[in-house]
């Protein structure tokens, strides 16, 4: 189940982000990051709905929220610095240096939720890693320090925001992993849209209008967010988050189709990373 969940994830996520890269131009870092939080609530509240009518909600322990408080900050200031990533380098290449998420989130997991590591998911995990590294070829040497640092904070984020989102679904004492996933998802969305919708209400109210005059993409942009959380928290209640975001890298190889599309080219290399992460991702679940 985790693993079909993490699939429909990473699908949903390469359409958010490359939503979110085309709103970039016109709104800004970060009006193109508050599109997935203030335009994805509504979907997370609706996905909330429907699972209240199947089983009963859970009340939510200090603990749980603190847990999610955590991953929505985390979150946030991974996306702004993937999209400015973006911006810098280009979509693949961005994608694939975040993507060295699993290899911090495997050791965070392992030190502070107690998951087993052991030496065949790390192989896996640093196995798939390399497959990223290779993908994104010689470009990120020769963009300079300064875009490799911003994708590699990004993903050291998106790690921690991973393990603050299953801390937190693991905290909660009752409810099935969907009810524990999406009331978590929904907390979470509530936080993000209070905490940049607020910013940006104070520092840059353009951005909110052009939100809203860009309201079909941005409601592309928050739907798709909000359904590839959905599948992630459904895939972080049954399986260590470290184990999900390596599964994840499948997504560089949907990006490197969008990239294709956006006539990006790819050689030999790329195709040799996409090799070296399918045998990681392989290796993980014959592991797991």
């Amino acid at each position: 189940m985790w693993v079909a969940a993490t699939l429909i994830a990473a699908l949903a996520q390469t359409g958010r982000n490359a939503a979110q890269a085309g709103l970039s131009a016109r709104l800004g870092t970060i009006g193109a990051t508050g599109v997935r939080f203030l335009f994805g609530l509504p979907f997370a509240l609706l996905f909330l709905a429907l699972v209240s009518l199947w089983q009963p909600l859970p009340a939510i322990p200090p603990r749980a929220l603190a847990w999610t408080a955590v991953g929505a900050a985390a979150q946030i200031g991974a996306t702004a610095l993937m999209l400015s990533a973006m911006q810098l380098r280009g979509f693949a290449v961005a994608t694939a240096l975040v993507k060295t998420e699993p290899v911090t989130l495997a050791l965070m997991g392992a030190l502070v939720l107690d998951e087993r590591l052991g030496l065949q998911r790390m192989g896996a995990v640093l196995v798939a890693t390399l497959g990223v590294l290779t993908l994104s070829g010689t470009s990120w040497r020769r963009a300079g320090m300064l875009p490799l640092a911003i994708a590699v904070s990004a993903g050291a984020l998106f790690g921690l925001s991973a393990l603050g989102f299953r801390g937190a679904i693991l905290s909660l004492d009752t409810g099935g992993y969907v009810v524990r996933a999406t009331i978590i998802l929904a907390l979470s969305l509530a936080l993000q849209t209070a905490m940049v919708g607020g910013w940006l209400a104070l520092t840059n109210r353009a951005a909110l209008r052009g939100m809203a005059q860009a309201w079909p993409e941005s409601l592309a942009a928050g739907f798709l967010g909000a359904l590839a959380s959905q599948f992630w928290f459904i895939g972080f209640a049954l399986a260590p988050a470290a184990d999900v975001r390596t599964l994840a890298l499948v997504e560089v190889i949907f990006a490197a189709a969008v990239s294709r599309r956006r006539r990006e080219t790819m050689g030999l290399r790329e195709i040799a990373g996409m090799v070296l992460i399918l045998v990681g991702v392989a290796w993980l679940l014959r592991a797991a």
